[in-house]
């Protein structure tokens, strides 16, 4: 009996230089369909220096296109794809694949973006833009059921018009820490990660160590991550007078990452809108605490007020936050003991298994044969 297909379109993979969170997540739920027995591929952008296609951990990846093209070629591997069930990961723009599909269609949904419309497009296009994600996905994708990863996410769908039954809400995993020879810095240590983008808004993690800066003369950041702010982050820091306080590491291996995450005293999130954030419970395992903004969706969430982080209503809020859990080291250490008790309960193996159950509930799709990928398997290049 043929291995049944599943068909996700996604606008990025990790090994792309804007890839983050979301990408993770839609990667390691295609490897456990794998690993349970699927026939798994993913259909997302080009980028430099990256194969057309490849097989990574039993998954086939197929890149075409742009960030604008990938969508067309996206709509034509929907339409000539022998597939059981199509995941559409609707980050922000859906890929429309209800209109080609030949069977059913799962829409994956991290957050709502109604926030990030017009900053990353402008006022006209960003209305646009908001009004196919708030007005035009929900009519198309009416018959459709949703996956989201927190019960913020899905109380946002619900104010789209999305009927709560329709949508499932399967966490982010995480994976155990490594061991690290990183103690905690005898210096107070900020530490961001994240995608170096506009939204993500590592500005206000510069702007609390200039705030701060004479009530901490030994307090620095160090910002984990790469992307196309990285010389805007540069240049405010140097305009803050705070540049020699601030450490840029773009991109790191995940040793060197939970190396600076170990060391850390508190981790910061500043983000316009997240739909978990899985870096928040990364840090937690450190036991190290993280402050956001409420408003930001998920981080409510994934941060337990007052127990496992901060969360602040404003800038003056976020800084004075800040400032408090440094002062108050018994406060933070419960917070960080806290933190992992809770990062322990998560794993990826756990959301994988419910995301296959409602792979299979959706396509109505019988459970197929569990395999072991061999070595094969693993990062094969594809000429197409």
């Amino acid at each position: 009996m043929e291995r049944p297909r599943v068909l996700l379109v996604n606008w990025r993979d990790t090994g792309h230089p804007e890839g983050g969170g979301s990408e993770r997540y839609v990667e390691r739920m295609a490897e456990g369909l794998a690993r349970a027995g699927y026939r798994v591929e993913i259909q997302c952008a080009a980028y430099p220096g990256a194969t057309a296609g490849e097989w990574r951990d039993g998954v086939r990846y197929r890149r075409r296109g742009n960030k604008f093209g990938v969508y067309a070629h996206a709509l034509r591997a929907i339409r000539r794809a022998r597939a059981d069930l199509v995941v559409d990961v609707q980050n922000g723009m859906p890929f429309f694949a209800r209109l080609v599909a030949g069977c059913p269609v799962l829409v994956l949904v991290h957050h709502v973006h109604k926030e990030q419309w017009i900053s990353a497009l402008g006022e006209t296009l960003g209305r646009v833009g908001w009004w196919i994600e708030s007005r035009l996905a929900p009519w198309l994708f009416r018959k459709c059921r949703y996956a989201t990863v927190s019960e913020v996410t899905k109380a946002e769908l619900a104010g789209l018009g999305i009927e709560r039954s329709r949508v499932t809400v399967v966490p982010n995993g995480l994976d155990a820490p490594p061991p690290c020879v990183s103690g905690r810095d005898a210096s107070p240590t900020l530490v961001a990660v994240s995608r170096l983008v506009p939204h993500k808004r590592i500005e206000h993690a510069i702007d609390v160590v200039a705030r701060l800066a004479r009530r901490w003369p030994s307090l620095k950041l160090e910002v984990v991550g790469q992307g196309p702010w990285d010389e805007v982050l540069r240049a405010h820091a140097a305009s803050r007078g705070v540049a020699d306080r601030v450490v840029l590491h773009g991109w790191v291996d995940e040793q060197a990452k939970h190396e600076i995450l170990e060391r850390s005293w508190l981790h910061l999130c500043p983000s316009v809108k997240e739909g978990w954030g899985i870096v928040i419970m990364e840090a937690a395992a450190h036991g190290v605490p993280s402050v956001a903004y409420r408003a930001a969706g998920g981080v409510a969430e994934s941060i337990v007020e007052g127990r496992t982080g901060l969360l602040a209503e404003d800038f003056d809020d976020f800084t004075a936050q800040v400032d408090g859990l440094l002062a108050d080291g018994l406060r933070r250490a419960e917070m960080g003991l806290a933190g992992a008790e809770r990062a322990g309960k998560f794993s990826w193996d756990a959301s994988v298994g419910q995301f296959e159950s409602l792979v299979r509930d959706v396509s109505g799709l019988p459970a197929p044969r569990p395999r072991v990928l061999g070595k094969v398997a693993r990062g094969r290049a594809l000429a197409s």
